[in-house]
């Protein structure tokens, strides 16, 4: 099972950027720790973070008959990414809409996402689990779909 996780723009900043909203973790480190679950649940990850919208499309194309699912911070496109919106939109496989921290108890202008109507559903406001947890139960969903 490959799953898909991609980063957007500003998150190769983790640990330095904002670290009383983001905490002290690095990318790097949240990277390991998925690819640790992922070991531990015997699925595949591919990573990527781009500051660009366009690359993180095309990973979601490149990856339409390869990968059975994804997670997705979106960053700083969450409010305006429509291509990417539009990508997820086409993709055969649930995605899971990842932010650490809760866009909903920030700035008015973040609360909206235009990424949510596209995806599976949206884990926020834990931090670096957010990943954890989403990878958790994107595999569990992909898992119970194959069973019935």
């Amino acid at each position: 099972m490959k799953i898909l996780v991609l980063h957007g723009p500003n998150l190769n900043l983790f640990g330095r950027r904002e670290p009383h909203i983001y905490g002290t973790t690095t990318l790097a480190e949240i990277n390991a720790s998925l690819q640790s679950l992922a070991k531990e649940l015997g699925v595949e990850l591919e990573v990527m973070q781009s500051n660009h919208e366009g690359a993180l499309v095309d990973k979601f194309h490149e990856n339409i008959d390869t990968a059975q699912g994804a997670l997705l911070n979106p960053a700083g496109l969450t409010q305006h990414g429509v291509s990417l919106h539009d990508a997820i939109k086409a993709m055969p496989f649930p995605v899971l809409e990842i932010h650490m921290s809760n866009i909903a108890a920030r700035e008015a202008w973040r609360t909206h996402s235009i990424i949510s109507p596209a995806v599976k559903a949206t884990i926020q406001g834990l931090g670096w689990r957010s990943y954890t947890a989403g990878l958790r139960a994107l595999v569990e969903m992909l898992r119970e779909a194959k069973a019935s």
